[in-house]
């Protein structure tokens, strides 16, 4: 996938964030009606509300649960997109010795690059686009998440640690945290991207600011599930796709692949001479 289709595919789910964070701000009840609405958030916000039972009636606990149980959950979806960066990693090399071959910007020379670029796809067994997939499934699921907890009226009446749970965290603790662990997810995702996304390299940052914002201006309990949710995915990079392992072996494949290259030079070089 180029740097554009990828820009735009960023953009396009941070769209689509906001618009469905937009779609409905009333509290969620039995009787709130839509399919989203009805089936989606009321169920999420049923189940969070359970899990707190469980833990002694205690919002806050209830809030890390069910949080840590949905990323536990997508971790299958999470698990299919870190194979697909790392078969993408593998081949990027080639694609960009391909991209200096096929520089001509003439449409002889892009369809070639086309082809050429297809072809090591398939003999690698890489779709660029599976990659997306993943984040496509979950943006739903995770919004639901959001929306739930931020819509279930009776959250907002208990109180976690020295929070109440329906007020703004009075010495801002959650929010900062909260912005870190955000930053800290998403440099870790850079660092396992070789090529460099301008659109995620952006976000790197932007989104840690809002993320701030919002814990200083909204209720705590949305700053707690910001906090569970990073937590987790922080440590699923580190457990599933290390940037600082992934980038020592693929250093050492680039280091074995340019040996090879220039053994099978050097090999050949004799039978010219004879020539």
């Amino acid at each position: 996938m180029s740097k554009r289709k990828r820009l735009l595919f960023t953009v396009s789910l941070f769209a689509v964030m906001i618009v469905l964070s937009a779609c409905g701000t009333e509290p969620i009840t039995s009787n709130s009606t839509g399919t989203w609405d009805h089936y989606v958030v009321y169920n999420f916000s049923r189940l969070i509300i359970w899990f707190s039972e469980l833990f002694f009636n205690n919002f806050g606990l209830g809030i890390i649960a069910f949080t840590l149980v949905i990323r536990v959950v997508l971790l299958p979806l999470n698990h299919f997109q870190t194979k697909s960066t790392k078969k993408m990693a593998a081949v990027q090399p080639q694609i960009k010795e391909l991209q200096a071959k096929y520089a001509s910007k003439d449409r002889e020379t892009q369809e070639m690059l086309q082809m050429k670029t297809s072809k090591l796809y398939q003999a690698n067994d890489v779709n660029p686009y599976m990659g997306c997939l993943p984040a496509v499934v979950q943006m739903p699921v995770l919004m639901a998440l959001y929306q739930s907890i931020s819509r279930t009226e009776i959250l907002k009446t208990g109180s976690f640690l020295w929070m109440n749970l329906g007020e703004r965290d009075q010495f801002f603790i959650l929010p900062v945290v909260a912005a870190i662990l955000t930053y800290a997810t998403s440099k870790l995702t850079m660092m396992s991207q070789p090529d460099g996304n301008p659109a995620m390299k952006s976000m790197t940052y932007t989104m840690p600011v809002m993320i701030l914002m919002m814990g200083i201006n909204f209720p705590s309990a949305l700053s707690l599930y910001w906090v569970a949710s990073n937590a987790f995915s922080v440590g699923q990079t580190l457990l599933l796709n290390n940037p600082f392992k992934a980038n020592k072996e693929r250093q050492a494949a680039e280091a074995q692949r340019k040996a090879r290259e220039k053994a099978l030079q050097k090999a050949q070089n004799p039978k010219k001479k004879r020539k």
